[in-house]
């Protein structure tokens, strides 16, 4: 075990806290037992040692352990964590749970077993605890973590550090410019975010950070997707073969049965297909408002993730609309429940209507729809009523 805490002194000793994501102000580090969920590439790692490095404790009290060390190939979680406790560890920190066997079972072990053991564990956004069979669900406090917004964005490279807007404030603010600096250009590097931005990768490779991208991808697919009981490994290839096929085609209204020819795959099955690559964090389903998910047979729409996934598939030949509204979506739907209307583009949390466009575009379409917005791309402050910036969008969170 003494080579688990020399691993996580050292990296923790070396852990930056000048930037941290927004989930860590918002996680309540008092609970017994949280669990962060999350994609490839969000910074999950990062979270652990910051909050570790914070406490500021010896690593035989509080240590970070990473469950794919060959360390856990030939030696029990429980009888571990136990050895740690007795040495006086309180604060465990696991990461990569999923790739760890049976760890539902350990994690309940643990937390019955040991009362003032606080424990924090991350897993892949495919991971649900729900359907464990421990029941976890009942015991820990979970955090997705999501791709960075805009806003964190120009924090992490040191444009301007404000705090996020709620959609609530934003909608009734009277003027949208007060709240930023004199000096404060929003566009100026909105188009390297919806290339590069979501994913911290530009902080390690600023020149080439779609390669990171596209290889993350297919790790994803490859790899993490081994640890979902109802997909068969073996079909990764048709899964990425999938994926790109929708990458090519976002934003549309999916034929089903197209698509799953095309991809090769039954069309009794591409349903869990888009729904192992939404858990994934990959694509995002809209579904049409006023309609419980589970009585769908496909969705309205389908999206890729985030915009910069779009940039590492195709680079070069993106549509302009499809990213206007894939960035409006991955940005809302981190605390909103988005829709499909009747009318318009997005329906959010059943009470505000939203239609995404260009500069030239107007109100007509929803002109006599209540709490309806228009959301407008190039455009630095909103220069109409009821009209918002496509930037914006990106202080959410």
């Amino acid at each position: 075990m003494d080579q688990l805490l020399q691993k996580s002194a050292a990296l923790v000793a070396r852990t930056d806290m000048h930037l941290k994501r927004y989930l860590f102000d918002t996680i309540g580090w008092h609970k017994r037992l949280i669990g962060i969920k999350g994609a490839r590439g969000t910074g999950k790692t990062t979270l652990l040692l910051q909050r570790l490095k914070q406490l500021n404790l010896p690593p035989q009290v509080a240590s970070w352990w990473t469950l794919d060390d060959l360390y856990f190939t030939t030696s029990s979680l429980v009888d571990t964590a136990s050895r740690f406790y007795e040495r006086g560890g309180r604060y465990l920190f696991l990461d990569e749970i999923h790739k760890y066997p049976e760890w539902p079972r350990h994690l309940k072990n643990l937390y019955d077993f040991y009362p003032d053991l606080h424990i924090v564990f991350t897993g892949s956004s495919i991971i649900d605890i729900s359907k464990k069979e421990a029941d976890l669900s009942r015991r820990a406090f979970l955090y997705d973590l999501h791709g960075m917004s805009y806003r964190e964005y120009l924090n992490f490279k040191g444009v301007v550090n404000l705090p996020a807007i709620p959609l609530d404030e934003l909608l009734t603010q009277p003027d949208l410019r007060s709240i930023f600096p004199t000096d404060f250009s929003p566009l100026t590097h909105f188009s390297d975010y919806l290339q590069q931005g979501y994913y911290p990768f530009f902080l390690e490779e600023p020149d080439n950070p779609l390669d990171q991208i596209q290889q993350m991808a297919r790790l994803i697919v490859e790899y993490d997707m081994a640890e979902l009981s109802d997909f068969d490994i073996r079909n990764a290839r048709k899964m990425l073969q999938l994926l790109y096929i929708i990458s090519g085609n976002v934003p549309f209204k999916p034929n089903l049965s197209q698509l799953a020819q095309k991809s090769q795959i039954h069309r009794n099955s591409i349903n869990n297909y888009l729904y192992f690559l939404e858990k994934a964090h990959l694509i995002r389903q809209l579904f049409s408002a006023g309609i419980s998910v589970a009585t769908l047979q496909k969705p309205e729409k389908i999206y890729l993730n985030n915009t910069n996934l779009a940039h590492a598939f195709f680079p070069g030949d993106v549509n302009v609309g499809n990213i206007r509204e894939t960035f409006f979506l991955s940005m809302i739907s981190v605390h909103h429940k988005v829709q499909y209307p009747k009318i318009g583009d997005f329906l959010v949390d059943n009470q505000w209507t939203f239609e995404v466009g260009g500069q030239s575009k107007k109100r007509t379409q929803i002109a006599d729809i209540p709490d309806s917005w228009l959301v407008i791309n190039d455009s630095p402050f909103p220069v109409r009523e009821l009209t918002l910036p496509l930037w914006v969008m990106g202080w959410l969170y």
